[in-house]
């Protein structure tokens, strides 16, 4: 009897003491369980709310892009700096900036002021007589996002108007101006002399004046066109 009175005590505390420990079905001990419905952080991408916009997509030149520049996409550029017949040749460097981005499946694949590079083609001016002075341009290639990308394009020319008009009014204006002085001082016979001398004296300025030049000056917008596809 006196072993069960010395027991007993000792049961009812141990049922106390587990009837206070909290359990948890499917963690370790000491870990608290999410509430029903939060959101689980961690590996989980969070939760978006209703209606926001999808991430703007913007492009980046590198190797894995993908990105092309189609052929026949224009090219808007301004000159740099002046080039022209008197003082240019062909195969002279010279460098434009991008004036219109481009752009394409509705990114802008490379943007206004990028700048670029491109070679004179053709620079010839006119002969004294006859003839019309040339010049040509094409680019060659840009930079974005410190890499170097060739391209090929379609060429610009300009030419001069032709010597027609000017020479016929130079020679034309000389000889009447031969044959009024040769009458004033001969007559008959020192008009035919005196027109003449003006058509000589016409068609020697018109030679010596007559070379004509072609430019294009600096900040003069220009459009090329690409023949081949860029890949970014």
């Amino acid at each position: 009897m006196l072993k069960w009175i010395c027991i007993a005590p000792l049961v009812i505390i141990a049922g106390c003491s587990k009837g206070n420990v909290a359990t948890s079905p499917s963690g370790p001990v000491g870990y608290a369980q999410p509430a029903a419905g939060a959101p689980v952080t961690g590996s989980n991408p969070e939760p978006v709310a209703p209606g926001t916009p999808p991430p703007v997509d913007t492009f980046s030149a590198s190797a894995s892009s993908n990105a092309v520049i189609p052929s026949g996409t224009p090219l808007h550029v301004r000159v740099d700096e002046t080039i022209d017949t008197r003082r240019n040749r062909p195969g002279d460097g010279f460098t434009a900036t991008l004036s219109e981005p481009v752009e394409f499946g509705g990114r802008v694949l490379v943007p206004a002021g990028t700048e670029f590079r491109g070679h004179v083609t053709t620079a010839s001016a006119s002969g004294r007589m006859k003839g019309r002075a040339q010049l040509g341009l094409a680019l060659d290639g840009f930079r974005l996002n410190g890499r170097d990308y060739r391209v090929t394009t379609t060429s610009v020319e300009r030419v001069s108007a032709s010597h027609k008009k000017r020479n016929g009014w130079l020679i034309g204006g000389g000889a009447g101006l031969g044959a009024a002085i040769g009458a004033i001082a001969g007559g008959g016979k020192g008009a035919l002399i005196g027109a003449g001398a003006g058509a000589g004296a016409g068609t020697a300025g018109a030679a010596i004046t007559g070379k004509k030049e072609v430019g294009i000056v600096a900040e003069t917008p220009l459009r090329f066109t690409l023949r081949q596809p860029v890949a970014l």
